[in-house]
């Protein structure tokens, strides 16, 4: 089996990828602290055409170097903006039409698995600071909550890694 060269594998350039069909989704960052988490979920969010990332709190802003480490340039083809207040933000999208989904282990959350996306339904998916998880006060507005379960000893994922579990599984339940 060969390897595929860059050239072969047929990416969209930034402004096709502006231009196509995205997932009905936005990353809502709630103070994530690590800039490589940063850069690794818009990473993330590119490969999947996630419609937009919210940068909440003390979430880091691109341009900057240590974002673009892992991003590799996906801060230029996903859109993204920054909201001081996360629940202003979360408040914002829900007025936009988005319903609104912490990932997070809490009481009466939904594993993964069982949750079925609506393909009329435009969602936005809230990841919390890596130490902390998703604030209280956003815990408060959310219209419900997802878990990804777990078999391990460790009690969470890294905040990277739930990212591309939670857009895989919605990528693949709206899509294929």
């Amino acid at each position: 089996m060969r390897k595929l060269k860059l050239d072969e594998l047929n990416r969209a350039t930034i402004s096709e990828f502006k231009d196509q069909q995205k997932l009905p989704l936005a990353v809502v960052l709630d103070s994530v602290r690590s800039m490589h988490n940063i850069g690794s979920i818009f990473r993330t969010s590119d490969g999947f055409a996630v419609e937009q990332i919210c940068l909440c709190g003390i979430t880091a802003q691109p341009p900057h170097r240590e974002i673009e480490k892992t991003a590799l340039g996906a801060t230029q083809s996903v859109n993204w903006t920054y909201h001081e207040d996360a629940v202003a933000a979360v408040k914002q999208l829900r007025a936009e039409g988005y319903q609104i989904i912490a990932i997070e282990q809490a009481e009466n959350s939904v594993m993964l698995n069982e949750f079925i996306p609506n393909k009329t339904t435009k969602y936005a998916l809230i990841f919390g600071n890596e130490v902390n998880g998703v604030s209280d006060e956003v815990m408060q507005i959310i219209d419900t909550c997802i878990e990804i379960p777990q078999f391990g000893t460790k009690h969470s994922f890294n905040i990277v890694v739930s990212a591309g579990i939670v857009l895989w599984d919605f990528f693949a339940k709206l899509n294929l």
